[in-house]
């Protein structure tokens, strides 16, 4: 035998090696590996341009600078980066519109020696946000029985337009671990009982990353209720305990705040200042002034209009075509995001609604539109993360 063919069957002999090993891989890790990987590129490719064009061709201002080389630790992650290092006290009270579960875990890691706050921070998120890819693509499979609706789940919720929170030191990856999570526990494969207790500390977990963690009680009330009569007593405790859970987390941050502030409101009442999502206002109103922006050339809060109105008909599609629980869990935390006086971060708050993700999977049954849809979601990810890494949209 020639010595070139020699090579071929060893390159053959150990390319199928790997494919043996590929395969054993479980399912969800090797579906989520690519959107994954796709998501960063795509973002790291944005924040790269954000570079050159504050670098090489435009003269920026001090502040566009400054968001630009902050990188993947601009906007809220400065502020997580900066709690887990000096913690609340030296930030004052705008400080406490973060809630402390991400920065905690990020002072956990930063104690790995060689391992910074900033590079913890954002090791953590993209872990977790692998984590939550994975555990989306199993929900997604045991609610439908598709592999291929699980498959489109995974990509359409990885490279969503406000996706680059997730790439970033943002709570948001977080925030989905413990939601997922929850869900999960909470809807078995066919055959198995909830695992209520488990519910109850990743919703405890939920409500401590993220405020709108609480609503995953809309979740757990829902299965509660369908579950009731065929629950024993000790699996009935466990419900009323995982109910109770998420308001015990932010109870227990509400009442560190009057400790340290004096005030047990000043985590929410810094969120709803008029800088931030703003105090409680007719969301038709909102939507108005932020559409006819676009008249006035505020092309930043115009462009979150057509996001809420596919929202909307995602939760539509979620009513129709997912179990309760999704839909609740879904309608709550859209409510909540129209309810400020502004859509600052409505597609941040969107994207931790997965329900609407998975069924948007639900209705891209055709290949051709399924790929442009894909495509679409890419190019907006580039420019959601473009516009944010120069300062002109808000994440």
């Amino acid at each position: 035998m020639t010595a070139p063919g020699a090579a071929r069957d060893v390159a053959r002999r150990d390319w199928a090696l790997l494919e043996q090993a590929w395969r054993r891989v479980p399912a969800a890790l090797r579906e989520a590996l690519l959107p994954f990987v796709v998501a960063r590129v795509v973002v790291l490719g944005a924040l790269g341009l954000a570079h050159f064009v504050v670098d090489r061709t435009h003269p920026s201002t001090p502040g566009v600078a400054a968001r630009v080389h902050a990188g993947l630790l601009g906007w809220d992650a400065g502020w997580y980066e900066t709690i887990a290092r000096f913690g609340y006290a030296p930030l004052g009270r705008q400080s406490l519109r973060f809630f402390p579960a991400l920065p905690l875990l990020t002072h956990g890691l930063a104690l790995v020696p060689g391992v910074g706050d900033g590079a913890a921070l954002v090791l953590l998120a993209n872990v977790a946000a692998f984590a939550a890819t994975a555990m989306f693509y199993v929900l997604v499979r045991r609610e439908t029985g598709d592999p291929a609706v699980a498959r489109r789940a995974v990509w359409i919720l990885s490279i969503l337009p406000a996706g680059y929170v997730l790439v970033m030191g943002y709570a948001e990856s977080l925030l989905l671990v413990f939601a997922l999570g929850c869900f999960l526990a909470l809807r078995p494969p066919e055959g198995a009982r909830p695992h209520l207790a488990t519910a109850g500390a990743l919703a405890f977990a939920a409500a401590l990353t993220r405020p709108i963690g609480v609503l995953l009680v809309l979740a757990v009330a829902a299965e509660l209720v369908r579950w009731w009569t065929r629950l024993g007593r000790s699996e009935r405790l466990a419900g009323f305990g995982a109910l109770a859970a998420p308001f015990v987390a932010v109870g227990a941050f509400l009442a560190w705040s009057r400790h340290t502030v004096g005030d047990w409101l000043a985590p929410l009442r810094v969120q709803l200042q008029s800088s931030h999502h703003g105090g409680i206002s007719d969301p038709f109103s909102t939507l108005y002034h932020d559409a006819a922006g676009l008249l006035h050339r505020h092309v930043g809060t115009a462009l979150h209009v057509p996001w809420v109105l596919l929202a909307l008909a995602m939760l539509v599609v979620c009513w129709r075509r997912l179990p309760a629980p999704y839909t609740l869990f879904a309608a709550g935390v859209m409510g909540a995001a129209v309810a400020g006086t502004n859509l600052d971060s409505f597609e941040r708050y969107a994207l931790s609604t997965f329900p609407l993700s998975m069924a948007a999977a639900l209705v891209l049954t055709r290949p051709q539109v399924e790929r442009a849809v894909l495509t679409l979601l890419s190019a907006s990810l580039a420019a959601y993360a473009l516009l944010a890494f120069l300062n002109i949209s808000v994440p």
